[in-house]
């Protein structure tokens, strides 16, 4: 079975970010993108008018959302547990004191980062459902980076790590 990678976007605030993770995902070769509470979605194909978001997030997508597959989900709790019952483990991208270190994790052959909100991060009950919680150590004041620039850096290592296995 070869490799695979999904990204779960959750009430991410700023259309900027969302789009930014958008062309992060389609570099990093994302298979689908999942986005739940309030994240700004693309907008449809052919719209004539968009709403400032949606010229936000096409404008640091680069058209990056016409490339990855995407699904608005309308109940996070339901999504977790469907990508579960698919076989897909479920590792979040958060602080805290019980994450492990991105560089250290062994991503599961088919798994999906969840990244939450960008100033109050991921629901401590989604937490509690994932199969991890990753995130990147920090060396200066600040306690996290932008979310979509996490969200790059983890994409990019866990997919480094899935070829390394050899299961591309």
């Amino acid at each position: 079975m070869s490799h695979e990678l999904f990204l779960i976007l959750h009430d991410i605030r700023s259309a900027h970010n969302v789009g930014a993770m958008f062309r992060t995902a389609d570099g990093a070769g994302v298979g689908r993108i999942f986005v739940s509470g309030y994240t700004q979605v693309p907008a449809e194909e052919g719209k004539r008018w968009m709403t400032d978001a949606e010229k936000s997030l096409a404008k640091t997508a680069l058209g990056a959302e016409h490339a990855v597959p995407w699904e608005r989900v309308s109940d996070i709790h339901e999504l977790v547990g469907r990508l579960r019952s698919e076989g897909i483990s479920i590792v979040a991208l958060e602080t805290g004191e019980s994450s492990i270190d991105y560089r250290s994790f062994v991503p599961a052959e088919r798994a999906a980062i969840f990244v939450g909100n960008e100033t109050e991060g991921v629901d401590p009950d989604i937490l509690r459902s994932c199969d991890a919680v990753i995130s990147l150590p920090m060396r200066g004041v600040k306690r996290s980076l932008n979310v979509s620039v996490a969200t790059g850096i983890a994409l990019f290592s866990l997919m480094s790590t899935m070829e390394g296995r050899g299961t591309t």
